[in-house]
């Protein structure tokens, strides 16, 4: 297996920095993340270690993990969580449901997360995969009991 790793910093540097850290696209961080796996240099190491370490999407901590892995860094595998991957979420899921009238549909609520927290919904979608809308739909239906 040959190693394609170059040991200097990708011309894109900057754009790949900026994308690793957007927080409205968890396919954004992902694709910078790999790609920065192919540049192992001091401050490529910094970003990825940042993404292992804080990113809400477990997805990404791992290719994170794995790129610093093969760069030979002694790093810990992250550990998935088990609760809110952003701090609040039910906070912010309940103010959306009461901007919304008395009886919206699951469509009207999802749109509304999606305009007014697209970073905590991205951060979701991300990590909850083919799980996502009914782990929405079951999120929404008991914030209608409340």
């Amino acid at each position: 297996m040959t190693n394609n790793v170059q040991n200097e910093l990708p011309e894109n540097y900057e754009e790949l920095k900026k994308a690793a850290n957007r927080t409205s696209s968890w396919r954004v961080r992902f694709d910078a993340v790999e790609e920065l796996g192919q540049h192992k240099h001091s401050k490529v190491i910094d970003v990825l270690t940042t993404r292992m370490t804080k990113d809400p999407v477990f997805k990404i901590q791992e290719a994170a993990y794995r790129q610093l892995k093969a760069f030979g860094e002694d790093v810990t595998a992250p550990k998935q969580t088990k609760f809110d991957i952003i701090k609040g979420t039910s906070k912010i899921l309940l103010r959306i449901k009461k901007s919304l009238p008395a009886d919206h549909t699951f469509e009207e609520f999802k749109e509304k997360f999606k305009k007014m927290r697209l970073d905590v919904y991205d951060a979701y979608e991300g990590e909850k995969g083919a799980d996502f809308e009914k782990w929405l739909e079951t999120e929404w239906a008991s914030l209608l009991k409340k």
